[in-house]
């Protein structure tokens, strides 16, 4: 059976919770720690769910906000739904079914 696999990064909720509110606050805390990124990429890594992170970034986070990974990025798995297929009698044979034609009418 598939799994689904999902992830919600929670970088803005552990913000809010350490008094941060701005994404320019994050940037000073992270160089502190030898991770220097730009305004616009300490932004696109507030506002957005990163794909790639690399591990020293990760490791910043955690130890400017006292946490683990886990409490940055909540996982998910779940069974995948699988899709019904018709068999049997649900089977329509449309071979017998022809339309009838078009008779065209004058006017008037």
């Amino acid at each position: 059976m598939k799994r689904q696999v999902s992830y919600q990064w929670r970088l803005r909720e552990l913000m809010a919770t350490a008094g941060m509110f701005t994404t320019s606050e994050l940037a000073p805390p992270l160089a502190e720690r030898g991770i220097n990124l730009s305004l616009s990429q300490v932004h696109r890594l507030v506002t957005g769910t990163p794909e790639r992170l690399s591990l020293p970034v990760l490791a910043a986070l955690c130890d400017i906000f006292e946490c683990t990974p886990t409490d940055l990025i909540a996982t998910k798995a779940e069974n995948a739904t699988i899709r019904k297929v018709a068999t049997g009698d649900a089977v329509v044979d449309l071979s017998a079914v022809r339309p009838k034609r078009a008779r065209i009418r004058p006017e008037g």
